[in-house]
Protein backbone atom coordinates (compact mmCIF):
# COMPACT_ATOMS: atom_id res chain seq x y z
CA UNK A 1 0.00 0.00 0.00
CA UNK A 2 1.39 3.40 -1.00
CA UNK A 3 1.07 6.06 1.70
CA UNK A 4 0.91 9.72 0.61
CA UNK A 5 -0.64 11.47 3.58
CA UNK A 6 1.24 14.79 3.44
CA UNK A 7 0.40 17.96 1.53
CA UNK A 8 2.80 20.26 -0.34
CA UNK A 9 2.47 23.75 1.13
CA UNK A 10 4.91 26.68 0.94
CA UNK A 11 7.67 24.58 -0.57
CA UNK A 12 7.53 21.78 2.02
CA UNK A 13 5.76 18.46 2.57
CA UNK A 14 3.68 18.91 5.69
CA UNK A 15 1.34 16.76 7.74
CA UNK A 16 -2.36 17.66 7.53
CA UNK A 17 -3.73 19.94 10.22
CA UNK A 18 -7.33 18.93 9.62
CA UNK A 19 -7.05 15.63 7.74
CA UNK A 20 -8.72 12.24 7.69
CA UNK A 21 -7.58 9.11 5.90
CA UNK A 22 -8.95 8.05 2.54
CA UNK A 23 -8.24 4.83 0.66
CA UNK A 24 -7.84 5.02 -3.10
CA UNK A 25 -9.21 1.92 -4.83
CA UNK A 26 -7.48 0.33 -7.81
CA UNK A 27 -10.40 -0.03 -10.27
CA UNK A 28 -8.83 -3.05 -11.96
CA UNK A 29 -8.83 -5.10 -8.77
CA UNK A 30 -11.23 -3.30 -6.40
CA UNK A 31 -8.43 -3.39 -3.81
CA UNK A 32 -7.01 -0.34 -1.97
CA UNK A 33 -3.78 0.85 -3.56
CA UNK A 34 -3.04 4.14 -1.79
CA UNK A 35 -3.79 5.96 1.43
CA UNK A 36 -4.01 9.76 1.33
CA UNK A 37 -5.34 12.46 3.63
CA UNK A 38 -8.42 14.50 2.87
CA UNK A 39 -7.69 17.98 4.18
CA UNK A 40 -9.89 20.59 5.79
CA UNK A 41 -10.26 24.33 6.29
CA UNK A 42 -6.98 24.75 8.21
CA UNK A 43 -5.00 23.08 5.42
CA UNK A 44 -6.70 25.22 2.79
CA UNK A 45 -6.03 28.38 4.80
CA UNK A 46 -2.34 27.49 5.08
CA UNK A 47 -2.01 26.79 1.35
CA UNK A 48 -3.87 29.97 0.34
CA UNK A 49 -1.76 32.05 2.74
CA UNK A 50 1.42 30.61 1.20
CA UNK A 51 0.19 31.36 -2.32
CA UNK A 52 -0.85 34.88 -1.34
CA UNK A 53 2.51 35.61 0.25
CA UNK A 54 4.40 34.32 -2.80
CA UNK A 55 2.30 36.27 -5.30
CA UNK A 56 4.07 39.68 -5.35
CA UNK A 57 7.49 38.14 -5.95
CA UNK A 58 6.20 35.69 -8.55
CA UNK A 59 4.32 38.34 -10.52
CA UNK A 60 7.51 40.43 -10.53
CA UNK A 61 9.60 37.50 -11.79
CA UNK A 62 10.50 38.13 -15.45
CA UNK A 63 8.58 35.85 -17.85
CA UNK A 64 11.89 34.46 -19.11
CA UNK A 65 12.69 33.11 -15.64
CA UNK A 66 9.24 31.55 -15.28
CA UNK A 67 9.67 29.92 -18.68
CA UNK A 68 13.11 28.58 -17.70
CA UNK A 69 11.59 26.90 -14.65
CA UNK A 70 8.91 25.32 -16.81
CA UNK A 71 11.56 24.07 -19.22
CA UNK A 72 13.31 22.43 -16.28
CA UNK A 73 9.99 20.94 -15.16
CA UNK A 74 9.41 19.45 -18.62
CA UNK A 75 12.76 17.69 -18.51
CA UNK A 76 12.01 16.24 -15.08
CA UNK A 77 8.55 15.18 -16.26
CA UNK A 78 10.13 13.47 -19.25
CA UNK A 79 12.73 11.68 -17.13
CA UNK A 80 10.06 10.37 -14.73
CA UNK A 81 7.63 9.31 -17.46
CA UNK A 82 7.34 5.68 -16.40
CA UNK A 83 6.60 6.61 -12.78
CA UNK A 84 3.83 8.90 -13.95
CA UNK A 85 2.36 6.32 -16.30
CA UNK A 86 2.32 3.67 -13.56
CA UNK A 87 0.65 6.07 -11.11
CA UNK A 88 -2.11 7.01 -13.55
CA UNK A 89 -2.70 3.40 -14.60
CA UNK A 90 -2.97 2.23 -10.99
CA UNK A 91 -5.21 4.97 -9.64
CA UNK A 92 -7.77 5.46 -12.42
CA UNK A 93 -7.47 2.37 -14.60
CA UNK A 94 -5.92 3.61 -17.83
CA UNK A 95 -4.25 0.65 -19.58
CA UNK A 96 -0.50 1.04 -19.16
CA UNK A 97 0.15 1.56 -22.88
CA UNK A 98 -2.44 4.37 -22.94
CA UNK A 99 -1.00 5.79 -19.72
CA UNK A 100 2.49 5.86 -21.24
CA UNK A 101 1.32 7.49 -24.46
CA UNK A 102 -1.79 9.67 -24.35
CA UNK A 103 -2.16 10.12 -20.59
CA UNK A 104 1.48 11.01 -19.87
CA UNK A 105 1.89 12.56 -23.31
CA UNK A 106 -0.96 15.02 -22.87
CA UNK A 107 0.85 16.64 -19.95
CA UNK A 108 4.15 16.73 -21.83
CA UNK A 109 2.69 18.32 -24.96
CA UNK A 110 0.65 20.91 -23.05
CA UNK A 111 3.70 22.11 -21.12
CA UNK A 112 5.78 22.28 -24.31
CA UNK A 113 3.01 24.26 -25.99
CA UNK A 114 2.77 26.68 -23.05
CA UNK A 115 6.51 27.29 -23.23
CA UNK A 116 6.19 28.15 -26.91
CA UNK A 117 3.13 30.35 -26.32
CA UNK A 118 4.75 32.13 -23.36
CA UNK A 119 7.86 32.98 -25.36
CA UNK A 120 5.70 34.80 -27.90
CA UNK A 121 3.20 36.27 -25.43
CA UNK A 122 3.15 40.08 -25.20
CA UNK A 123 2.34 41.01 -21.62
CA UNK A 124 2.48 44.69 -22.57
CA UNK A 125 1.31 45.83 -26.00
CA UNK A 126 0.07 49.03 -27.67
CA UNK A 127 -3.65 49.69 -27.90
CA UNK A 128 -3.26 50.92 -31.46
CA UNK A 129 -1.80 53.59 -33.73
CA UNK A 130 -4.62 55.96 -32.79
CA UNK A 131 -3.47 56.00 -29.13
CA UNK A 132 0.36 55.97 -29.08
CA UNK A 133 0.54 56.49 -25.30
CA UNK A 134 -1.92 53.72 -24.39
CA UNK A 135 -0.88 50.26 -23.36
CA UNK A 136 -2.74 47.04 -22.65
CA UNK A 137 -1.13 45.03 -19.83
CA UNK A 138 -1.87 41.35 -19.21
CA UNK A 139 -1.39 40.87 -15.49
CA UNK A 140 -1.67 37.66 -13.47
CA UNK A 141 -5.15 37.25 -11.99
CA UNK A 142 -3.57 36.32 -8.65
CA UNK A 143 -4.09 33.28 -6.41
CA UNK A 144 -5.77 30.46 -8.33
CA UNK A 145 -7.58 27.43 -6.93
CA UNK A 146 -7.30 24.52 -9.36
CA UNK A 147 -9.67 21.57 -9.07
CA UNK A 148 -8.95 18.74 -11.48
CA UNK A 149 -10.70 15.46 -12.39
CA UNK A 150 -9.56 11.86 -12.44
CA UNK A 151 -10.19 10.92 -16.07
CA UNK A 152 -7.18 12.65 -17.68
CA UNK A 153 -5.14 13.63 -14.61
CA UNK A 154 -2.03 15.16 -16.17
CA UNK A 155 -3.91 16.61 -19.11
CA UNK A 156 -5.93 18.78 -16.76
CA UNK A 157 -3.23 19.53 -14.19
CA UNK A 158 -0.77 20.78 -16.81
CA UNK A 159 -3.39 22.80 -18.69
CA UNK A 160 -3.93 24.76 -15.48
CA UNK A 161 -0.47 24.82 -13.95
CA UNK A 162 1.26 25.62 -17.25
CA UNK A 163 -1.00 28.59 -17.91
CA UNK A 164 -0.67 29.84 -14.32
CA UNK A 165 3.13 29.63 -14.38
CA UNK A 166 3.30 31.52 -17.67
CA UNK A 167 0.89 34.22 -16.48
CA UNK A 168 2.59 34.69 -13.10
CA UNK A 169 -0.16 33.31 -10.87
CA UNK A 170 0.37 31.37 -7.66
CA UNK A 171 -1.78 28.31 -7.13
CA UNK A 172 -3.34 25.65 -4.95
CA UNK A 173 -4.10 22.34 -6.65
CA UNK A 174 -6.82 20.04 -5.39
CA UNK A 175 -6.72 16.95 -7.59
CA UNK A 176 -9.50 14.41 -7.58
CA UNK A 177 -9.29 12.13 -4.57
CA UNK A 178 -9.67 9.28 -7.09
CA UNK A 179 -6.36 10.16 -8.81
CA UNK A 180 -4.04 11.71 -6.21
CA UNK A 181 -0.90 9.66 -6.92
CA UNK A 182 -0.14 11.40 -10.20
CA UNK A 183 -0.71 14.82 -8.64
CA UNK A 184 1.60 14.09 -5.70
CA UNK A 185 4.24 12.94 -8.19
CA UNK A 186 3.75 16.16 -10.15
CA UNK A 187 4.19 18.18 -6.95
CA UNK A 188 7.49 16.38 -6.38
CA UNK A 189 8.54 17.46 -9.86
CA UNK A 190 7.57 21.09 -9.21
CA UNK A 191 9.70 20.98 -6.08
CA UNK A 192 12.62 19.38 -7.91
CA UNK A 193 12.43 22.03 -10.64
CA UNK A 194 12.96 24.74 -8.04
CA UNK A 195 9.78 26.80 -8.16
CA UNK A 196 9.81 29.36 -5.32
CA UNK A 197 8.05 28.36 -2.10
CA UNK A 198 4.34 29.13 -2.19
CA UNK A 199 4.02 29.38 -5.96
CA UNK A 200 2.59 25.86 -6.20
CA UNK A 201 0.73 24.15 -3.37
CA UNK A 202 -1.14 20.84 -3.23
CA UNK A 203 -3.90 19.92 -0.80
CA UNK A 204 -5.75 16.64 -1.28
CA UNK A 205 -9.41 16.54 -0.38
CA UNK A 206 -12.93 15.95 -1.61
CA UNK A 207 -15.24 18.45 -3.24
CA UNK A 208 -17.44 19.01 -0.23
CA UNK A 209 -14.47 19.72 2.04
CA UNK A 210 -11.38 21.19 0.40
CA UNK A 211 -13.22 22.07 -2.81
CA UNK A 212 -15.83 24.15 -1.01
CA UNK A 213 -13.22 25.81 1.22
CA UNK A 214 -11.11 26.79 -1.78
CA UNK A 215 -13.84 28.04 -4.07
CA UNK A 216 -15.36 30.26 -1.40
CA UNK A 217 -12.08 31.52 0.06
CA UNK A 218 -11.83 35.31 0.16
CA UNK A 219 -8.11 35.27 -0.73
CA UNK A 220 -8.56 33.12 -3.84
CA UNK A 221 -8.84 35.33 -6.93
CA UNK A 222 -9.82 32.67 -9.47
CA UNK A 223 -11.16 29.14 -9.60
CA UNK A 224 -10.24 26.89 -12.52
CA UNK A 225 -12.38 23.76 -12.38
CA UNK A 226 -12.72 20.73 -14.63
CA UNK A 227 -15.43 18.20 -13.83
CA UNK A 228 -19.16 17.65 -13.94
CA UNK A 229 -21.69 20.31 -14.84
CA UNK A 230 -23.47 19.70 -11.53
CA UNK A 231 -20.29 20.47 -9.58
CA UNK A 232 -19.53 23.45 -11.80
CA UNK A 233 -22.88 25.01 -10.94
CA UNK A 234 -22.27 24.47 -7.22
CA UNK A 235 -18.80 26.02 -7.48
CA UNK A 236 -20.15 29.05 -9.33
CA UNK A 237 -22.70 29.64 -6.58
CA UNK A 238 -20.11 29.25 -3.82
CA UNK A 239 -17.67 31.59 -5.56
CA UNK A 240 -20.29 34.27 -6.25
CA UNK A 241 -20.10 35.87 -2.79
CA UNK A 242 -16.48 36.90 -3.39
CA UNK A 243 -16.97 37.76 -7.10
CA UNK A 244 -13.90 35.77 -8.06
CA UNK A 245 -13.22 34.74 -11.63
CA UNK A 246 -14.53 31.23 -12.35
CA UNK A 247 -13.28 29.14 -15.29
CA UNK A 248 -15.26 25.97 -15.96
CA UNK A 249 -14.51 22.97 -18.18
CA UNK A 250 -17.56 20.73 -17.79
CA UNK A 251 -19.47 17.89 -19.41
CA UNK A 252 -20.26 17.08 -23.00
CA UNK A 253 -22.52 15.05 -25.28
CA UNK A 254 -20.65 15.30 -28.55
CA UNK A 255 -22.40 14.66 -31.85
CA UNK A 256 -20.52 12.88 -34.64
CA UNK A 257 -22.26 13.68 -37.94
CA UNK A 258 -21.54 10.94 -40.46
CA UNK A 259 -22.63 11.71 -44.01
CA UNK A 260 -23.02 9.16 -46.78
CA UNK A 261 -19.88 10.49 -48.48
CA UNK A 262 -17.71 9.98 -45.37
CA UNK A 263 -14.49 8.05 -45.81
CA UNK A 264 -14.49 4.28 -45.31
CA UNK A 265 -12.93 4.47 -41.83
CA UNK A 266 -15.21 7.17 -40.42
CA UNK A 267 -17.51 4.87 -38.45
CA UNK A 268 -14.68 2.71 -37.13
CA UNK A 269 -12.79 5.83 -36.11
CA UNK A 270 -15.85 7.19 -34.32
CA UNK A 271 -16.43 4.00 -32.34
CA UNK A 272 -12.80 3.71 -31.30
CA UNK A 273 -12.70 7.36 -30.29
CA UNK A 274 -15.83 6.86 -28.18
CA UNK A 275 -14.40 3.80 -26.42
CA UNK A 276 -10.96 5.32 -25.80
CA UNK A 277 -10.16 5.75 -22.08
CA UNK A 278 -13.22 3.55 -21.43
CA UNK A 279 -15.46 6.37 -22.65
CA UNK A 280 -14.34 8.63 -19.81
CA UNK A 281 -13.72 11.81 -21.80
CA UNK A 282 -15.87 14.91 -21.78
CA UNK A 283 -15.24 15.41 -25.50
CA UNK A 284 -16.18 11.85 -26.48
CA UNK A 285 -18.30 11.53 -29.67
CA UNK A 286 -21.11 9.76 -27.83
CA UNK A 287 -23.91 10.46 -30.34
CA UNK A 288 -23.21 9.11 -33.84
CA UNK A 289 -25.78 10.76 -36.12
CA UNK A 290 -25.75 9.06 -39.51
CA UNK A 291 -27.29 9.98 -42.87
CA UNK A 292 -30.22 7.66 -43.64
CA UNK A 293 -28.73 6.10 -46.78
CA UNK A 294 -25.61 5.04 -44.86
CA UNK A 295 -27.31 4.19 -41.59
CA UNK A 296 -27.73 0.41 -41.77
CA UNK A 297 -24.12 -0.14 -42.82
CA UNK A 298 -22.90 2.22 -40.11
CA UNK A 299 -24.80 0.28 -37.43
CA UNK A 300 -23.39 -3.00 -38.69
CA UNK A 301 -19.85 -1.62 -38.76
CA UNK A 302 -20.14 -0.03 -35.32
CA UNK A 303 -21.40 -3.25 -33.76
CA UNK A 304 -18.56 -5.20 -35.37
CA UNK A 305 -15.89 -2.73 -34.22
CA UNK A 306 -17.22 -2.57 -30.66
CA UNK A 307 -17.42 -6.33 -30.50
CA UNK A 308 -13.70 -6.60 -31.22
CA UNK A 309 -12.61 -4.14 -28.53
CA UNK A 310 -10.88 -6.05 -25.75
CA UNK A 311 -11.38 -5.22 -22.07
CA UNK A 312 -8.80 -6.03 -19.43
CA UNK A 313 -6.72 -4.98 -16.42
CA UNK A 314 -4.88 -1.68 -16.59
CA UNK A 315 -1.50 -3.18 -15.70
CA UNK A 316 -1.50 -5.45 -18.76
CA UNK A 317 0.14 -4.18 -21.93
CA UNK A 318 -1.91 -4.14 -25.10
CA UNK A 319 -4.51 -2.27 -27.09
CA UNK A 320 -7.50 -2.81 -24.80
CA UNK A 321 -9.71 -0.63 -22.63
CA UNK A 322 -9.53 -0.80 -18.86
CA UNK A 323 -12.10 -0.43 -16.10
CA UNK A 324 -14.05 2.71 -15.30
CA UNK A 325 -12.85 4.61 -12.28
CA UNK A 326 -14.98 3.35 -9.37
CA UNK A 327 -18.01 1.41 -8.24
CA UNK A 328 -20.29 4.43 -8.22
CA UNK A 329 -19.45 5.26 -11.83
CA UNK A 330 -19.84 1.61 -12.84
CA UNK A 331 -23.31 1.49 -11.29
CA UNK A 332 -24.39 4.71 -12.99
CA UNK A 333 -23.28 3.38 -16.39
CA UNK A 334 -25.10 0.08 -15.83
CA UNK A 335 -28.28 1.96 -14.95
CA UNK A 336 -28.05 4.06 -18.11
CA UNK A 337 -27.44 1.02 -20.33
CA UNK A 338 -30.54 -0.59 -18.82
CA UNK A 339 -32.42 2.67 -19.36
CA UNK A 340 -31.51 2.56 -23.04
CA UNK A 341 -32.92 -0.97 -23.30
CA UNK A 342 -36.05 -0.06 -21.36
CA UNK A 343 -36.74 3.02 -23.50
CA UNK A 344 -36.60 1.00 -26.72
CA UNK A 345 -33.15 1.56 -28.18
CA UNK A 346 -31.79 -1.44 -30.11
CA UNK A 347 -28.77 -2.99 -28.40
CA UNK A 348 -26.31 -4.14 -31.09
CA UNK A 349 -23.16 -4.62 -28.97
CA UNK A 350 -22.34 -4.99 -25.30
CA UNK A 351 -24.99 -4.51 -22.64
CA UNK A 352 -25.21 -4.70 -18.87
CA UNK A 353 -22.82 -6.52 -16.58
CA UNK A 354 -19.10 -7.17 -16.75
CA UNK A 355 -17.46 -8.86 -19.74
CA UNK A 356 -17.75 -12.63 -19.26
CA UNK A 357 -14.05 -13.23 -18.52
CA UNK A 358 -13.89 -10.58 -15.77
CA UNK A 359 -15.69 -11.07 -12.46
CA UNK A 360 -13.86 -8.43 -10.42
CA UNK A 361 -13.01 -4.84 -11.26
CA UNK A 362 -15.17 -2.03 -12.61
CA UNK A 363 -15.28 -3.24 -16.20
CA UNK A 364 -17.97 -2.24 -18.70
CA UNK A 365 -18.75 -3.96 -21.98
CA UNK A 366 -18.18 -1.71 -25.04
CA UNK A 367 -21.82 -0.98 -25.80
CA UNK A 368 -23.57 0.31 -28.92
CA UNK A 369 -27.24 1.26 -29.26
CA UNK A 370 -28.96 1.80 -32.60
CA UNK A 371 -32.36 3.41 -33.36
CA UNK A 372 -31.84 5.95 -30.59
CA UNK A 373 -34.22 8.91 -30.67
CA UNK A 374 -33.43 12.41 -29.38
CA UNK A 375 -35.83 12.11 -26.45
CA UNK A 376 -34.17 9.01 -24.97
CA UNK A 377 -32.15 9.34 -21.77
CA UNK A 378 -29.00 7.89 -23.38
CA UNK A 379 -29.20 10.58 -26.08
CA UNK A 380 -29.40 13.38 -23.55
CA UNK A 381 -27.35 12.47 -20.47
CA UNK A 382 -23.57 12.28 -20.33
CA UNK A 383 -22.88 8.61 -19.59
CA UNK A 384 -19.09 8.84 -19.17
CA UNK A 385 -18.55 5.23 -20.10
CA UNK A 386 -18.00 3.14 -23.27
CA UNK A 387 -21.55 3.56 -24.57
CA UNK A 388 -22.36 4.85 -28.07
CA UNK A 389 -25.81 5.95 -29.28
CA UNK A 390 -26.49 5.84 -33.04
CA UNK A 391 -29.22 8.02 -34.56
CA UNK A 392 -30.48 8.70 -38.08
CA UNK A 393 -30.92 11.96 -40.04
CA UNK A 394 -32.53 12.69 -43.41
CA UNK A 395 -31.11 16.13 -44.28
CA UNK A 396 -28.20 18.37 -43.40
CA UNK A 397 -30.57 20.76 -41.64
CA UNK A 398 -31.95 17.95 -39.48
CA UNK A 399 -28.43 16.80 -38.66
CA UNK A 400 -27.53 20.26 -37.34
CA UNK A 401 -30.77 20.46 -35.38
CA UNK A 402 -30.14 17.06 -33.75
CA UNK A 403 -26.52 17.86 -32.97
CA UNK A 404 -27.43 21.17 -31.31
CA UNK A 405 -30.37 19.67 -29.39
CA UNK A 406 -28.42 19.31 -26.14
CA UNK A 407 -27.62 21.42 -23.10
CA UNK A 408 -23.94 20.74 -23.78
CA UNK A 409 -21.61 22.37 -26.28
CA UNK A 410 -18.07 21.04 -26.00
CA UNK A 411 -16.97 19.13 -29.13
CA UNK A 412 -18.81 18.10 -32.27
CA UNK A 413 -17.48 16.03 -35.15
CA UNK A 414 -18.17 15.97 -38.89
CA UNK A 415 -17.36 13.20 -41.39
CA UNK A 416 -17.80 14.24 -45.03
CA UNK A 417 -15.71 14.60 -48.17
CA UNK A 418 -17.62 17.76 -49.15
CA UNK A 419 -15.43 20.69 -48.07
CA UNK A 420 -18.12 23.32 -48.48
CA UNK A 421 -20.48 21.28 -46.30
CA UNK A 422 -17.82 20.84 -43.61
CA UNK A 423 -17.24 24.59 -43.50
CA UNK A 424 -20.97 25.30 -43.28
CA UNK A 425 -21.39 22.84 -40.43
CA UNK A 426 -18.37 24.14 -38.54
CA UNK A 427 -20.09 27.52 -38.34
CA UNK A 428 -23.53 26.14 -37.42
CA UNK A 429 -22.63 23.62 -34.72
CA UNK A 430 -22.96 25.16 -31.25
CA UNK A 431 -19.81 23.92 -29.58
CA UNK A 432 -16.45 25.29 -28.56
CA UNK A 433 -14.66 22.81 -30.83
CA UNK A 434 -15.43 21.06 -34.11
CA UNK A 435 -13.19 18.27 -35.42
CA UNK A 436 -13.64 16.98 -38.94
CA UNK A 437 -12.61 13.80 -40.78
CA UNK A 438 -10.52 12.53 -37.89
CA UNK A 439 -8.16 15.49 -37.96
CA UNK A 440 -7.12 16.51 -34.45
CA UNK A 441 -6.87 20.14 -33.45
CA UNK A 442 -3.38 21.60 -33.74
CA UNK A 443 -0.89 22.15 -30.93
CA UNK A 444 -1.90 25.09 -28.77
CA UNK A 445 -5.49 25.19 -30.03
CA UNK A 446 -7.94 26.34 -27.33
CA UNK A 447 -9.94 23.69 -25.48
CA UNK A 448 -13.34 24.65 -24.08
CA UNK A 449 -17.06 24.77 -24.62
CA UNK A 450 -20.25 26.76 -24.44
CA UNK A 451 -23.67 26.29 -22.86
CA UNK A 452 -23.49 23.81 -19.95
CA UNK A 453 -20.07 22.63 -21.08
CA UNK A 454 -18.62 25.65 -19.33
CA UNK A 455 -16.73 28.83 -20.10
CA UNK A 456 -13.17 29.93 -20.74
CA UNK A 457 -10.48 28.26 -22.82
CA UNK A 458 -7.46 26.16 -21.94
CA UNK A 459 -4.23 25.67 -23.87
CA UNK A 460 -1.78 27.89 -25.70
CA UNK A 461 -2.21 31.65 -25.85
CA UNK A 462 -5.89 31.43 -24.88
CA UNK A 463 -5.00 29.49 -21.75
CA UNK A 464 -2.51 32.12 -20.63
CA UNK A 465 -5.00 34.91 -21.30
CA UNK A 466 -7.60 33.20 -19.12
CA UNK A 467 -5.23 33.42 -16.14
CA UNK A 468 -4.72 37.14 -16.67
CA UNK A 469 -6.58 40.35 -15.98
CA UNK A 470 -6.50 43.00 -18.70
CA UNK A 471 -5.31 46.40 -17.56
CA UNK A 472 -5.76 49.52 -19.75
CA UNK A 473 -3.11 52.23 -19.22
CA UNK A 474 -2.95 55.74 -20.67
CA UNK A 475 -0.04 58.20 -20.55
CA UNK A 476 2.58 55.50 -21.03
CA UNK A 477 6.08 56.93 -21.42
CA UNK A 478 7.86 56.00 -24.64
CA UNK A 479 11.22 57.32 -23.40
Amino acid sequence: MIEKRDFYIDGKWVAPQDGREYQVINPSTEEPCTVISLGGQADVDAAVAAAKAALPGWIATPPEERIALMEKLVEIYKNRAEEMAQAISTEMGAPIDLARSAQWGAGYSHMKNFIKAAKDFKFIKPLGDHAPNDRIIYEAVGVVAMITPWNWPMNQVTLKVGAAVAAGCTMILKPSEESPLSAVLFAEMMDEAGFPAGVFNLVNGDGQGVGTALTGHEDVDMVSFTGSTRAGIAISKNAADTLKKVHLELGGKGANLVFADADDKAVKRGVQHMMNNSGQSCNAPSRMIVEASAYDQAVETAAEVAGKIAVGPANEEGNHIGPVVNESQWGKIQDLIQKGIDEGARLVAGGTGRPEHLNRGFYVKPTVFADVTPDMTIAREEIFGPVLSIMKFESEEQAVEMANDTVYGLTNYVQSQDGARRNRLAKQLRSGMVEMNGESRGAGAPFGGMKRSGNGREGGVWGIEDFCEVKAVSGWSND
